[in-house]
């Protein structure tokens, strides 16, 4: 089975993260006609291990969660890679959202065999540089068991999703 996100983008066309058995990302049009792909398996730029999470934001960049290769990659809207996020802050990124001039990367640990694990979120700006962090490894409030999933609401909401703790927890920005 393979199992992958998808986003579209403002025209209408989208992007597959094709992961699980694949490694690559693959364009459709607005009517799912296949456009183009990019990826293969590696660590270098334009490769994936498990490409998991994937948005858009509004200048058209492409941004995939290139889970096991702990990092988000960075592409324009024809698949030419720009950049690389990856730190011990962003952990093992397994998806990403973008909201205006800000993203949110959920990292889902590692999952040994015994926990405790690491899982969280991190609140990025569109280079990548790490603003804050939220959430730690858990069941209880504002814990993660394996934070798998992340979207970013109108109002500014930040939901994620929590497979192992099977539940989504909204976050909302305290003022400053």
């Amino acid at each position: 089975m393979h199992e992958g996100a998808v986003v579209a983008g403002e025209d209408g066309s989208f992007y597959v993260s094709d992961g699980y058995g694949n490694a690559r990302v693959v364009k459709f049009d607005a009517r799912g006609r296949y456009q183009f792909e990019w990826g293969r398996p590696g660590t270098g730029p334009g490769e994936f291990d498990l490409p998991h999470g994937i948005d858009v934001d509004a200048a058209g960049r492409v941004y995939v969660a290139d889970r096991s290769n702990a990092r988000v990659q960075v592409f324009d809207a024809t698949g030419r890679f720009l950049a690389q996020w990856q730190g011990t802050e962003l952990g093992r990124p397994y998806s990403v959202a973008i909201s205006g001039t800000r993203a949110v990367v959920v990292d889902g640990g590692d999952q040994p065999e015994r926990g405790p694990d690491r899982s969280g979120a991190a609140e990025v700006d569109l280079d990548g540089r790490v603003l804050s962090r939220f959430g730690r490894f858990g069941n209880q409030d504002g814990q993660f068991r394996l934070a798998h999933d992340v979207a970013i609401g109108a109002d500014g909401s930040v939901y994620v999703v929590d497979a192992w703790g099977q539940r989504v927890q909204k976050f909302v920005r305290r003022e400053r």
